[in-house]
């Protein structure tokens, strides 16, 4: 049953269905759903706007950060925004890959039947992935890129929408595995949360002290997700934003400072995420800034720092820096599709 606040969210993006969608409503509905976030993540704009950004371009979002920075608290938000069903998996070095997929087991008279782990929901929270083995990371390979699992030899459809809503620990930590390239070129995204400001962290503290739990985020219901989704698929992109997307691609590709620049797959979700960005704003078009803005979440996680990158900057600066520092190097100028 939906709730008023719901139903009324439903009637005013109804004139989204049946064609191209209007950005306006779907903007404004977005834009309530992300005050609401911002009551229970303090501080955290811009890590809200990123979030959703990634979940209306039908991505799988990567959290890095130390412990306690907010990251399990985002994805349960992000699944409550929006009514959608939610499941957590820790992630431990004796976590089986059955565990995550489910297995076929004895059905007591004779038979077998197929148990569902918990990957069959429509956010999945895989939390601290790097601290499980490679062979339990990659059970999540198929359904983060196909939508399905294979269990047994036979293909098993995961709800629609679904969204993978990974943490890790920083890489220096004990006890972590490297996710291996192929994982982390399926996270649309990557985002760090880092450290409320000050007063932000002063209000949490004051905040918290008056409630026995956390406090619950407002549920609009699933309309604002599914127009979100929607208005991402009619967004325009002009032929010379795609030169200066195609552009930043290439420079991953021949710069001294990368190993490994962005696949195909890369050039792919940098134009979603910008469309993305681009709905968030209310619009159907793309402008040169959603790129440069979707650059650095779309792209830093997919490269490899060549190691002299890193003695001729002399900066242990992660590789976000060395991205934004290539990315000024590009001559993207400022004009609208």
């Amino acid at each position: 049953m939906h709730t008023a606040d719901e139903s009324s969210h439903t009637a005013r993006l109804d004139r989204t269905q049946g064609g191209a969608a209007d950005p306006a409503p779907v903007a404004q509905a977005l834009r309530e759903v992300r005050a609401a976030l911002e009551v229970i993540l303090r501080g955290k704009e811009r890590a809200l706007e990123l979030a959703l950004a990634c979940l209306i371009a039908r991505g799988h979002l990567l959290l890095e950060d130390v412990p306690g920075t907010g990251k399990t608290t985002l994805a349960r938000a992000l699944a409550g925004a929006f009514g959608l069903r939610f499941a957590r998996v820790q992630f431990t070095s004796d976590l089986l890959p059955s565990d995550v997929l489910g297995g076929i087991v004895p059905d007591g008279v004779g038979g077998l039947l197929h148990r569902p782990g918990p990957v069959f929901t429509e956010v999945l929270l895989a939390d601290e992935l790097n601290r499980t083995p490679p062979r339990t990371q990659s059970a999540l390979l198929e359904a983060m890129a196909e939508g399905r699992v294979t269990i047994e030899g036979e293909a098993k459809a995961l709800p629609e929408p679904f969204f993978v809503v990974a943490t890790q620990n920083p890489a220096a930590f004990e006890g972590t595995y490297p996710l291996p390239e192929s994982q982390l070129d399926r996270f649309l995204a990557r985002l760090r949360l880092g450290y409320p400001p000050p007063e932000s962290e002063r209000a949490l503290l004051r905040a918290r002290r008056t409630l026995q739990r956390p406090p619950e985020v407002q549920s609009f219901g699933r309309a604002p997700l599914l127009a979100g989704i929607d208005a991402v698929r009619h967004v325009h992109v002009d032929p010379r934003i795609e030169d200066d997307l195609l552009a930043i691609i290439s420079m991953t590709r021949t710069s001294r400072a990368f190993a490994l620049g962005a696949s195909p797959r890369a050039a792919l979700d940098l134009d979603r995420f910008a469309r993305a960005l681009a709905v968030l704003d209310g619009r159907d078009y793309c402008v040169p800034d959603d790129i440069r803005r979707a650059a650095v979440p779309v792209l830093a996680h997919r490269l490899v720092a060549a190691e002299p990158a890193y003695h001729e900057h002399n900066t242990n600066d992660p590789i976000e820096r060395l991205l934004e520092a290539e990315l000024e190097t590009l001559p993207l100028p400022d004009r609208v599709g």
